[in-house]
């Protein structure tokens, strides 16, 4: 992890130069050189890191201002392709830019020195958990300040100026502290290049005195980035494809297996290649849930080991094979280290490495192409999936006891399936969400985002506003338990200020499903709001935005009509009511799971 990097090569490609953003689609950047020099006004420090934004895909900035940052942002909103989008405080704007990236595949977001930096901190680690290349710009202090023993506000009272630094240096993977204009062009460059270079995120921090100034290395449009693209190892990868196929065509009922490192591999549509050459039965881990379509003819569900979708761990940890493309095995999606698989039986695929059983290993060898000439040497097989075929049974709906009985959360979910579409995207917060929205079935196009290596609660409200900002052809809708609700609430208002349409549905079940379930204690308990009257009043009569509450089935399907008809263009908030422990099989299953691996006792010493 670097601090300092040397200056990066921005010469001009033979030919058109792209960015892949980390969901496999394009971000734009400008393939032509710009050759007009630009004006006074706009030959700034603030201006130039505008107009690097734009040119990597970024048209939207989440921001929160303060002294320090606030001339920075005069020249930052000045650039007329950049909006401005003010959150309410700076951990949501880190989430609002996490959600964007992972449509846009760059996010950026702007706060204050030191009390926004670390506010913004906790997001910024979850960009980094989810190789999500954010770039966090801070407004620092005057570069007259550094060096000095004076001691500014906004600090803990020492006049060393590092501390947030220093913390940020374990969450991005680049650091820079512009405080002269001399070097600012190199280090603004040399970060977002490391940033779109790494997929994760960068900090930099400008003076508050050096934004509005012009530099001679300021006075033209910037030459767009040329990004070289990673190479495989011929030699490497060969072998590994030679070791591979060897390994799987022997197999009599191997399956695939797509983890949440596809996404930053840019290795989706290789993997679908593979999955169409071998006829293998397809899977996901629960964390890569969207980045495989799920109409794919040999799709079998998620597997997550014993909360798997119905019949597909059988398939799955019954194989004599099986490849994982871009694998997360944490204690949660191992379900508390509960998988029932063998090192021997599996072909492992990191984003530059691969490993076959307990055997070899092959470094330098990119995800994506040994996907793709996997897919060449593969023979086909259908076993696993005539397998899947012989034992899947539909699954069944949920009762009915009589009309206008207390909403249950199975019933809700099968009416939201009924909602989505290509048209449509899922974000599923913290908590039984994740288990909830885990078993719809997403229609082609329709898009799908939840936290699950850092898990932070209340992740979902600056999520989706950042999400549906960057693809505002797309409706959004958001699961949120009413506890992850009240960690990040405040940015609704920033939703309607937007004038997003996203539907809410705001679970209130009076507490923190997902933790009683793991260690239950009266600390689970939350005060209950009056979530519905807490949006009217964010409301306030400005901008659309219609809210509901529902207790029962009925009410149910007349908001769904409403939210889906008259009122498609507003935003919606549908406060469901639910029983406490009206929670998904899942989620008792794996609770019970963490709870018992977060349990264990010391080892012996």
């Amino acid at each position: 992890m670097d601090t300092k990097i040397g200056s990066l090569d921005v010469s001009k490609p033979a030919n058109d130069v792209v960015c892949c953003p980390s969901n496999g689609s394009v971000s734009a950047i400008q393939d032509s050189v710009p050759t007009a020099a630009v004006t006074s006004w706009d030959a700034t420090l603030g201006g130039h890191l505008a107009r690097r934004l734009v040119q990597i895909g970024i048209t939207d900035l989440f921001t929160v201002p303060g002294d320090f940052n606030l001339t920075l942002l005069d020249h930052l909103i000045d650039e007329p392709r950049l909006t401005n989008v003010g959150c309410c405080n700076e951990l949501n704007a880190g989430y609002a830019a996490d959600g964007y990236a992972r449509a846009r595949g760059v996010g950026a977001c702007v706060v204050t020195f030191s009390v926004g930096g670390l506010s913004v901190l906790n997001a910024i680690a979850g960009a980094y958990s989810e190789n999500l290349p954010v770039i966090c710009i801070v407004g620092g202090p005057n570069s007259n300040d550094y060096g000095t023993n004076r001691i500014l506000h906004h600090t803990i009272g020492l006049p060393d100026f590092s501390q947030e630094l220093r913390c940020f240096q374990t969450v991005t993977c680049y650091q820079a502290v512009v405080n002269h204009l001399e070097d600012a062009h190199e280090l603004i460059d040399t970060a977002i290049s490391t940033a779109l270079k790494e997929s994760k995120p960068v900090y930099i921090s400008i003076s508050c005195n050096l934004a509005g100034l012009p530099h001679p290395t300021f006075s033209r449009d910037p030459v767009p980035f040329y990004i070289p693209p990673k190479m495989s190892n011929p030699n490497g990868l060969e072998a590994a494809v030679e070791a591979a196929a060897q390994f799987l065509n022997k197999a009599v009922k191997p399956v695939l297996v797509g983890g949440p490192k596809l996404r930053v591999s840019k290795a989706c549509d290789a993997f679908v290649e593979l999955a169409d050459a071998s006829s293998y039965a397809v899977a996901v881990m629960p964390s890569a849930k969207g980045l495989v379509p799920e109409d794919h003819p040999h799709f079998i569900g998620t597997y997550w080991g014993a909360i798997s979708t119905a019949f597909c761990a059988e398939i799955v940890e019954s194989a004599d094979a099986y490849l994982f493309a871009g694998p997360i095995f944490n204690d949660y999606s191992s379900v508390g280290y509960s998988l029932l698989l063998k090192r021997e039986k599996a072909v492992i695929v990191e984003p530059e490495r691969v490993t076959i059983g307990n055997g070899p290993t092959f470094g330098c060898v990119l995800m994506k192409d040994f996907l793709r000439a996997l897919a060449k040497r593969i023979k086909s097989n259908i076993s696993s999936y005539e397998n899947y075929h012989r034992i899947f049974v539909p699954d069944g709906v949920p009762v009915r006891f009589g009309p206008r009985e207390a909403l249950r959360v199975n019933v809700l979910f099968q009416h939201i399936q009924k909602m989505v579409s290509s048209q449509s995207a899922v974000i599923a917060d913290t908590g039984d969400s994740w288990f909830n929205c885990q078993k719809l079935k997403l229609p082609k196009g329709c898009g799908y985002e939840f936290q699950m290596q850092y898990g932070s609660i209340g992740w979902s409200v600056g999520a989706t506003l950042g999400y549906a900002q960057s693809v505002p052809e797309k409706r959004v809708i958001s699961c949120i338990g009413d506890g992850s609700f009240q960690v990040t609430a405040p940015d609704i208002s920033t939703m309607m200020r937007q004038g997003h349409n996203t539907i809410i549905f705001l679970i209130n079940n009076g507490g923190y499903t997902i933790e009683v379930e793991i260690h239950d204690g009266p600390y689970n308990v939350i005060k209950n709001w009056d979530y519905k009257a807490l949006v009217d009043a964010i409301h306030n009569g400005e901008g659309k935005c219609w809210t509901t509450k529902v207790r029962c089935e009925e009410e149910l399907v007349e908001a769904i009509e409403i939210a889906t008809g008259d009122k498609k263009d507003c935003l919606c908030f549908i406060e469901v009511f639910a029983h406490k422990d009206d929670t998904s099989k899942e989620l008792l299953e794996w609770g019970s799971r963490v709870s018992a691996a977060n349990s264990r006792p010391p080892n012996p010493q």
